[in-house]
């Protein structure tokens, strides 16, 4: 399928997925080709107009030098220039869906005019997504104060079939559609990793006997909260048919509080997704053209801070704060559930036993100790991202680096020690049913099934760590399939 482009706002979550992660193509309408044209004619005008106006990389040079105005010829000239060669990012690339989210995102400034570019740069740009392999875009040394070196190594190949036109450099480069790209690949895979949360947390619940109570739907009026609402009906859902048998008294509180937490899952999701809907349709170029108006016949073009997105790094921390929380959780969890004294269950510690101790079941006593450890590495990426300063030489003006390319690696690092977190703990409440001979409810079944098919119950002493790698791959493949 092919995804057609008219307005701003057709570059959202949903064309995202479509393009980035399915691998669509995309195309420009002849309705927004028509106005990126008239668009481009007035620009021109605007820039031929007596006197010129000042317009920073149109009729003034750039960096330092945007001071210097250039007369009519030499704009041409410095349209031309091609400084790719001079981008110094490097290191190990993004994933092709994410450099496809950027080249989507990257049409916002064009689609209304924003862009004030001809319309052959925006077609060129759109051709970059009709299936041919994406050129490499480094994830590290992402310290410019905007995407610059990002977009460099993005958009070289394309320069190199054109020359240039006043603008046209400036319009590739110039804006956050890598923030917006980021963001919008996080908030995809967080509403899937979500439901992957909820399984298992769920089969936690239904493996320790938790009282349903703990879930109950008035809850949701006591505590008045739509997100809190949406993952209590999720558990409840999940929980359906589930067995009798329960305890009679209140379950520990990393079983009583799970509702909340995910509530806050939930509502952090909600934003990263508000925040990636607003970030792809932005148009954040600079100088950014506002086309023609009554008060301004030819337009206008002015200098901003668009390309600093202050949006997506916040949304980003806060996704990694709460897969971090959910770490700690599975530790509880699968900790509670080893130890018979209060689970009621039978003990699955069994760390010092002697091989002749043979009660049917093995060991599991050591799978708290990696849950542990993805814990401290999740915790560890979920810092809050400050604004980074930068006064390199040569930098002139760029004395603040952009947020979002840091920030979405220790969301994507946190997110990826929860999917092992999960891992663990869905193989410790499987082990729990399992002992016990009792079945998962009806609606956990399959995914129960799926967990057993890599890690099967444990009858006897076996290394696990491969099988509990499996199980992580398979969860992170879940959060990443479209």
């Amino acid at each position: 399928m092919t995804v057609t482009l008219t307005k701003r706002a057709d570059i959202n979550l949903n064309s995202v997925l479509a393009v980035a992660w399915k691998n669509e193509s995309a195309q420009i309408s002849e309705a927004a080709l028509d106005r990126i044209a008239r668009c481009r004619a007035s620009f021109l005008e605007l820039i031929d107009s007596d006197p010129p106006p000042v317009i920073y990389g149109v009729t003034t040079a750039m960096g330092e030098l945007a001071s210097t105005k250039l007369e009519k010829e030499e704009r041409d000239r410095h349209a031309r220039i091609k400084a790719f060669a001079a981008a110094t990012s490097f290191g190990d690339p993004y994933p092709e869906r994410i450099v496809r989210g950027i080249v989507l995102a990257r049409l916002a400034n064009f689609l209304e005019g924003h862009a004030a570019t001809t319309p052959r740069i925006a077609l060129a740009v759109a051709e970059m997504l009709d299936g041919r392999p994406m050129p490499q875009v480094p994830s590290s040394g992402q310290g410019g104060a905007g995407e610059i070196l990002a977009l460099y190594p993005l958009f070289a190949a394309l320069t190199t079939r054109f020359d240039l036109e006043v603008k046209e450099r400036g319009s590739l480069i110039n804006g956050s559609p890598c923030a917006a790209a980021l963001l919008a690949d996080s908030a995809l895979a967080a509403r899937r990793r979500l439901h992957l949360i909820e399984h298992v947390f769920a089969l936690s619940i239904e493996a320790f006997r938790a009282p349903l109570e703990h879930y109950d739907a008035a809850l949701e009026d006591l505590w008045g909260d739509p997100h809190e609402a949406a993952a209590l009906d999720g558990l409840r859902r999940l929980l359906h048919g589930a067995g009798d048998g329960r305890r009679n008294y209140q379950a520990p509180v990393s079983y009583r509080i799970v509702p909340r937490i995910l509530g806050h899952a939930h509502r952090a999701i909600a934003a990263a997704e508000r925040a990636a809907t607003v970030s792809l349709s932005s148009a954040s170029d600079n100088p950014v053209y506002i086309p023609p108006d009554e008060k301004h016949p030819l337009g206008r073009c002015i200098s901003t801070g668009g390309y600093h997105n202050a949006m997506a790094a916040p949304a980003l921390d806060d996704l990694a704060a709460i897969w971090a929380d959910i770490c700690l959780l599975c530790d509880r969890h699968g900790s509670k559930l080893l130890n018979g004294k209060v689970s009621g269950l039978p003990d699955l510690l069994l760390i010092d036993r002697h091989p002749s101790d043979s009660d049917g079941h093995g060991n599991l006593g050591y799978v708290p100790m990696a849950t542990t450890g993805y814990l401290e590495q999740a915790k560890h990426a979920a810092q809050r991202t400050f604004i980074p300063g930068t006064e390199s030489a040569g930098a002139g003006q760029d004395d603040v680096a952009a947020t979002a390319f840091p920030a979405w690696a220790k969301e994507e690092k946190a997110g990826r020690c929860l999917d092992a977190c999960l891992a663990t703990l869905a193989v410790v409440a499987s082990q729990a049913l399992y002992v016990t001979n009792r079945q998962a409810p009806p609606p956990l079944r399959d995914f129960l099934a799926e967990v057993r098919s890599i890690v099967p119950p444990v009858e006897k002493d076996r290394v696990l760590g491969p099988e509990l790698l499996g199980l992580t791959e398979l969860f992170t493949k879940k959060v990443f399939t479209p």
